[in-house]
């Protein structure tokens, strides 16, 4: 499948693979993120994350497969987990991303992986490295501008690609829930739903919770899903887990999906 722009002519000629969509969208949201704020450690832990992750793509593949394979796909596991993972050794961003591409080739059901790889290398580094690493949440400062141009151009390349329900609804259910979190705690709303403008979420929002080799594929489960990530998350951020939304992807997501197969093969066993 391909990805053609609407913009006027010659313009609208161009044809950008689909695989690549995810690669250029989060190198442009880098980049204006790292021009803007400086939210990057250095450039070689970044890229430390991208080689580890092209590696162990080819190695992995190649070994279940008997073929090589293009690395769209790890290009943005490495290049998330070289935003997100923060620590002053190089090795935490080489693990994560190593472990994010590993996930897809050990942890499958029915021949598919059922974890998002980002969001599993994140949750599974907190597990056994949280003496060496954390996990970028700071805030886009007090650049608004900055933040807003990059939720509209993620979104609407989102809304291209045909995923923007998922993304919607889970804003929404957040929002909603941060109404909740207020009334339950007596915070200021506002700051129960600052966390949206921060660059873990946007990360989230965009690439891990709209990822379509790990949702399911009906448009009402998905924004069901979107919001029940946003609802367990709910119970993470009340019991104060910085981390809250990969927690919840982590628990929500594989459910989801080996639900979706097990109706599924319901509904087909009743047809015949």
């Amino acid at each position: 499948m391909s990805f053609t722009t609407s913009l006027p002519k010659p313009f609208n000629q161009i044809v950008i693979p689909k695989s690549y969509i995810g690669p250029l969208l989060i190198s442009g949201i880098l980049l204006a993120a790292h021009i803007s704020f400086g939210i990057l450690d250095t450039w070689t832990k970044l890229f430390a994350a991208i080689g580890a992750a092209f590696i162990t793509e080819s190695i992995l593949h190649k070994m279940v497969t008997g073929k090589w394979r293009d690395v769209s796909s790890a290009y943005v596991s490495g290049i998330s987990a070289g935003i997100l993972v923060r620590s002053p050794m190089i090795w935490p961003f080489a693990l994560c991303a190593a472990i994010s591409i590993a996930s897809k080739y050990v942890f499958r059901y029915r021949g598919t992986h059922i974890w998002n790889p980002t969001n599993f290398g994140i949750v599974i580094m907190l597990i056994i490295a949280s003496d060496s690493m954390a996990v970028l949440s700071i805030q886009w400062g007090n650049n608004m501008w900055a933040m807003l141009v990059i939720w509209l151009v993620g979104l609407f390349t989102i809304y291209k690609v045909n995923r923007f329900n998922i993304c919607a609804s889970y804003v929404l259910a957040f929002i909603a829930f941060g109404w909740v979190r207020s009334l339950y705690t007596g915070d200021v709303f506002m700051a129960e739903i600052a966390p949206l403008t921060g660059p873990m979420y946007q990360l989230f929002v965009l690439f891990m919770i709209t990822d379509p080799k790990t949702t399911v594929k009906s448009r009402m489960g998905q924004s069901l899903v979107a919001v029940l990530i946003a609802f367990v998350e709910l119970f993470f951020r009340l019991g104060e887990a910085v981390y809250a939304p990969f927690y919840a992807l982590f628990i929500v997501g594989p459910i989801a999906l080996i639900f979706e197969m097990w109706w599924n093969d319901r509904k087909n066993a009743s047809r015949e």
